[in-house]
């Protein structure tokens, strides 16, 4: 592990408290990061902050000691109920994440009671938690704060214990932004006094983050650290002590290449991220079958109440794989993750630097793999000027093994994985329409075929993108695919079920259709209305007509009967008004 310090904890211009610096001595923190450095007097003298910083800098620490120190600082202490200051986080790991973090210094001041409101847990529970325990600092995610908000009728009346709040932190601001949180964050401000210190907290300043900044705090001190040496020179926005590659393959050959890499590095700590909760529930499963020896998990947004309870069981692993979303990919520490392979590249480029930073953490190295198709290789130029993150290729891997006719016989043999990889495919073609990046990600360009035997899909789905065309290079297994089982005996039983219900009602359905008549009663009916709307255009162009031919029969008539009468102007009394 390298040292990235600027200086130690006593060499700060305002002296901590002592049981804050044995924390730290605890925690085995002896020196500060750069943000850490910056960040820190300013919040303690008062100054609302808006720190910028590369992911892994140390950004956690750089709130959660200010935090304890003003509230320690406080003339009348703190009761039960009263809120002295609060964290918004856009996750429920990286709330977890935070609150394990502040437990490491709260246990020292057991005067401090702090609580966790996160998703995918009993709101009711966490009312009678505040009611028992009180909650002096609350770590919490936008969604859940917001309606802690309105349980007054429950017990809890939050508005009123958040009158004592001093010092309000929104870490990673910018993707509470990104995730749809603005106007959760702004109800929330709404709800609290406008006489506190407020610290942003993120990797990027957007121009989101940037009206955030001038909506919420009060003559910000603006904090931006760079990375030292050639990184500051290049503004890069990676840690300086990560390896980024890039491997370009084939679709068809990505799952082989990375099977055979996560083999050849079983002792390791890996994430490797998906675009879609699908895409990982369904490589996820593929992977148990065919990686063995080693843990593997998984964690997507879709999940609600075991995402807890695998974040931590992961971070206590010394190796293993986490196959994951983007819902990963911000804020988490995870200890000692050696690779981070993105197998699909992320909607955004900003989401690409914040999926790198997984590794490579306050100091210690690591590296990064994305794989790319052939018609994706500018993605790289692409990166080192939007994001300015140079990578390096890494050759394909010789002598890997054809695991597709396995994916293959694992979906023959279990409806739950043919309809898992179907349902991946589906989810990861619409992902690939809606990239941000889409000069270069062109759905219009994907090798359907090509992709669909690197999902092993046994038939093609039925979806837009596909509707009309034709894949030769595609071959279809030569089976009914409704015939195949699942292996749960239960699920199979109830598909039966549903199967004989449908042939029930489709049985029914063509007896009724025996007794009608006129089956295009729907086309005539369109026919008529048809026709009657012709009709009435004609009318309306006849009566049109008639007016436009009586004026100008008028206008003749003024011409004709102004002139001499041996002019034979009688004549014209048979069609006009003579005289008018």
């Amino acid at each position: 592990m390298e040292h990235v310090t600027e200086g130690s904890w006593e060499s700060l211009p305002v002296p901590l408290h002592p049981r804050v610096l044995g924390a730290l001595r605890e925690l085995g923190f002896p020196y500060m990061t750069p943000v850490q450095s910056a960040t820190i007097p300013l919040f303690m003298r008062n100054k609302d902050v808006a720190a910028e910083a590369v992911t892994g800098s140390g950004k956690t620490l750089a709130f959660v000691i200010p935090i304890l120190e003003i509230l320690l600082r406080r003339e009348e202490k703190l009761k039960k109920s009263q809120v002295g200051a609060i964290i918004i986080t856009p996750t429920r790991e990286l709330a977890i994440q935070i609150d394990e973090v502040l437990s490491h210094f709260t246990k020292h001041f057991p005067q401090f009671s702090q609580i966790l409101w996160i998703g995918g847990r009993n709101p009711g529970e966490d009312v009678e938690r505040f009611r028992q325990q009180g909650g002096n600092i609350i770590v919490a995610t936008p969604g859940r704060l917001e309606d802690m908000f309105r349980r007054k009728a429950e017990g809890l009346d939050l508005a009123s214990c958040v009158r004592s709040l001093d010092v309000l932190v929104l870490d990673e601001a910018d993707r509470l932004l990104d995730m749809g949180f603005e106007a959760s964050i702004n109800t929330i401000l709404e709800l609290l006094p406008k006489q506190r210190r407020t610290g942003l907290f993120s990797a990027t300043q957007t121009q989101e983050v940037e009206n955030l900044v001038r909506a919420g705090l009060r003559n910000p001190v603006r904090v931006s650290v760079k990375e030292k040496g050639v990184a500051a020179s290049s503004a890069q926005k990676t840690p300086s002590r990560l390896e980024n590659y890039y491997m370009v393959c084939k679709a068809d050959e990505k799952f082989n290449q990375l099977v055979h890499f996560l083999r050849n590095h079983k002792q390791e700590k890996h994430l490797v991220f998906f675009s879609t909760c699908a895409c990982v529930e369904y490589y996820g499963k593929a992977l148990e079958a065919l990686v063995k020896g080693v843990k593997i998990m998984c964690i997507h947004g879709k999940m609600k109440y075991k995402r807890n309870k695998i974040f931590m069981e992961f971070r206590k692993l010394q190796s293993g794989i986490l196959v994951c979303t983007d819902v990963m990919a911000r804020g988490i520490d995870i200890p000692e993750v050696n690779w981070v392979l993105q197998y699909d590249p992320p909607s955004s480029a900003s989401a690409f630097v914040h999926r790198c930073g997984r590794t490579a953490r306050i100091g210690h190295r690591g590296s990064a793999l994305v794989f790319l198709l052939p018609m994706e290789e500018s993605y790289i130029n692409f990166l080192a000027i939007n994001q300015k993150c140079p990578l390096q290729e890494m050759k394909l891997q010789k002598s890997t093994v054809d695991l597709l006719p396995k994916l293959k016989s694992m979906a023959l043999a279990d409806r739950a994985v043919f309809e898992k990889g179907m349902k991946a495919f589906v989810s990861y073609v619409q992902a690939y329409a809606k990239h941000e990046c889409n000069l270069i990600f062109r759905l219009k360009d994907l090798d359907f075929a090509s992709l669909a035997r690197g999902f092993a899909l046994l038939r093609m789905p039925k979806m837009p993108e596909v509707r009309g065309k034709q894949f030769p290079d595609f071959v279809p297994v030569d089976i009914n695919t409704d015939t195949i089982p699942f292996k749960d005996k239960i699920r199979e039983k109830q598909r039966q079920k549903l199967l004989q219900q449908q042939r029930k009602e489709k049985t029914e359905n063509d007896k009724r259709r025996k007794f009608i008549k006129n089956k295009a009663w729907s086309k005539q009916k369109s026919k008529k209305e048809k026709k009657k709307k012709m009709n009435e255009k004609r009318k309306r162009e006849e009566v049109k007509f008639t007016l436009l031919l009586t004026c100008q029969l008028r206008i003749l008539n003024k011409y004709y009967c102004g002139r001499s009468l041996n002019r034979n102007c009688v004549g014209l009394s048979d069609f006009c008004y003579i005289g008018d």
